[in-house]
């Protein structure tokens, strides 16, 4: 990761751990559409790089979940996953991208946090 072109990988501190996200293409977007995340559980960013490469004309963010792949600096000391952390974190990874909403793509486990009902400022399209 991170030797891809237009490929930025950046770390997103939060009070109880880093989160490290890819970043593909501009933010904000060149065409205004909105960023494509794409998110698993327990799936990390480089199983997406296929994926994300068939959409070269999209901005796209995929990240490391909380205590998987490069998000394992965590300060809460908890080992544990939960869907309301993980919708915390999408929360957060999204206002950090400052891009607006986001259309989302979510595989495996990874839509289980959107049940729990996402932050209501979290606007997903």
């Amino acid at each position: 990761m991170g030797t891809e072109p237009n490929l930025t990988t950046q770390i997103l501190e939060l009070p109880d751990v880093d989160l490290v996200h890819d970043v593909r293409g501009p933010l904000p977007t060149r065409d205004g559409r909105p960023p494509l995340l794409m998110i698993g559980q327990p799936m990390c960013a480089d199983g997406f790089e296929a994926l994300a490469a068939e959409f070269p004309d999209r901005t796209v963010v995929t990240y490391d979940p909380r205590g998987l792949g490069r998000s394992t600096t965590r300060r809460d000391g908890r080992t544990d996953q939960t869907p309301q952390d993980q919708a915390a974190d999408l929360h957060a990874l999204v206002q950090h991208l400052g891009a607006g909403p986001v259309d989302l793509f979510a595989s495996s486990g990874a839509p289980s946090p959107l049940c729990t009902g996402p932050p209501p400022t979290l606007t997903i399209s």
